[in-house]
């Protein structure tokens, strides 16, 4: 394991400078970072070390950055160095999961405590997951991509197998199903999980800037080129290069993408020196590329060499089963992120997450979570999951709300009924006699039955 590792992200060069110097005096290895968007493309589930970031900088601050780590990974240490005016902001971040704060000017020795704290408590934690893994339980993989569908066992297994053969990847799956989370496992399990993941979106790119972007350019290349400038390609070096929605990206953009793959190398705007890029290319795409390939919009050169490997990841309409538990995990999430205590969720809120669909995926199944954990009403089509009650005799309500109930637990409980006849305070031949009455099966209420279920729903 990689000791003592710090990435220092501040926009006021002299000060990251000297601190950095004085970190180094004393054991530590850090990476000096101009921007908070720096470091999240530095780190993953398995990063090593420890956050240091100024909350004042242009751009994003010190606080959306814990915030955007948080999502990442909850348990990376996050240190945030605050002006006088800052202190009541950093006491706010430490009730929603900074590490520590420090208060400007600070003294190198008490930093280097702070931080050796943190990169034991860090050490500590990704220990625990190994020994957890050692001992069959949930890996990061699976802790990152739940599921006990054989599509999501699949997945994780082929995630696993080729995470480290650095073969550029094609990932397809629906909006909200996680692209951008199999993207950065793949990085995370390879050799180049320490060096930078870049994200591009190729929806966003500015079309008459494009080329810069990815590419660099060199001082005079065009009006307002003032200095040479990295493109994100040359950024990446190293590590991984994240194509989000590639099928977005212009058609004669495609051509020259080409070429960087078959030779990997680049050529800045204005120059006619190639480099030499050491990256590995990851793409996802929404859409069926071959049926864009038919309709003239991307080149099948381009398909081909991009689909080495080819992931496709299910929606939740193909993994049914998966709802609740994934559901459970995201509101423990949530809770985490909001500073929330972790909460009991009603059986019946379980039940109708289940039977519900959910055509924005995991991303509409977060929302329906924070929802939940914030104490807003969740209404259907809102990002919410609740059914409201439907209107008819209070006899026939209430049987309904009973079935629910039994339905939740036996789901929840993966089909065995021992648990459930004693979590509710019942006898066996009380459940059994109810299940009869509302027509539930146990087998169709388990994790595999389910899945079945949901393909009538």
């Amino acid at each position: 394991m990689s000791m003592q590792r710090v990435l220092l992200a501040d926009d006021e060069e002299e000060l990251r400078r000297s601190t950095a110097q004085a970190l180094e005096l004393s054991g530590f290895q850090v990476q000096t970072l101009a921007s908070a968007e720096q470091v999240l493309e530095l780190i993953g589930y398995s990063f090593e070390g420890v956050i240091v970031s100024d909350i004042r900088m242009p751009g994003m601050d010190g606080m959306t950055l814990m915030q955007r780590v948080r999502e990442l990974d909850a348990e990376i240490p996050v240190i945030l160095v605050t002006g006088h005016g800052d202190v009541q902001l950093a006491v706010k971040a430490m009730r929603e999961g900074a590490y520590d704060f420090i208060e400007k000017p600070f003294t190198t020795s008490h930093l280097a405590g702070v931080l050796r704290r943190a990169q034991d408590r860090r050490n500590l934690v990704l220990e625990n997951r190994r020994l957890r893994a050692v001992a069959g339980k949930r890996d990061d993989i699976e802790t990152r991509l739940p599921g006990r569908t054989q599509v999501m066992v699949d997945l994780r297994y082929q995630i696993r197998a080729i995470g480290a053969a650095d073969a550029d990847t094609l990932i397809i799956g629906e909006t909200g199903v996680g692209k951008e989370v199999v993207a950065r496992a793949l990085h995370d399990v390879s050799a180049r999980a320490n060096r930078p993941f870049i994200a591009i979106n190729c929806a966003s790119l500015p079309e008459t800037l494009i080329e810069s972007e990815l590419f660099g350019h060199e001082a005079g290349a065009f009006p307002g080129a003032l200095r040479p400038r990295y493109g994100k390609f040359e950024h990446g070096r190293g590590g991984t290069i994240l194509l989000d929605e590639i099928g977005s990206m212009p058609i004669d953009l495609q051509a020259k993408f080409l070429r960087v793959l078959q030779e990997r190398v680049i050529t800045r705007l204005g120059s006619n020196e190639p480099v030499g890029l050491d990256v590995r290319f990851i793409a996802t795409s929404k859409v069926d590329l071959e049926a864009e390939v038919a309709a003239g919009r991307f080149r099948a050169d381009l398909l081909y060499r991009l689909n080495v490997v080819t992931l496709r990841v299910p929606s939740l309409a193909q993994r049914r089963a998966d709802i609740p538990l994934l559901f459970l995990q995201l509101v423990r999430e949530a809770a985490a992120r909001y500073g929330r205590e972790d909460m009991d969720v009603p059986q019946e809120v379980v039940m109708s997450v289940a039977q519900r669909d959910w055509p924005g995926n995991v991303r509409e199944l977060r929302n329906a979570a924070d929802r939940l954990v914030l104490g807003l009403d969740m209404r259907p089509g809102d990002g919410g999951a609740l059914v409201k009650p439907e209107s008819g005799r209070l006899a026939d309500r209430v049987a309904a709300f009973e079935r629910n109930i039994i339905a939740a637990a036996i789901s929840a409980n993966g089909g065995a009924l021992k648990p459930v006849y004693e979590q509710l305070g019942i006898s066996r031949k009380t459940l059994y006699e109810k299940m009869q009455k509302y027509g539930l099966d146990k087998k169709l209420l388990s994790p595999d039955g389910l899945a079945e279920l949901g393909e009538e729903i």
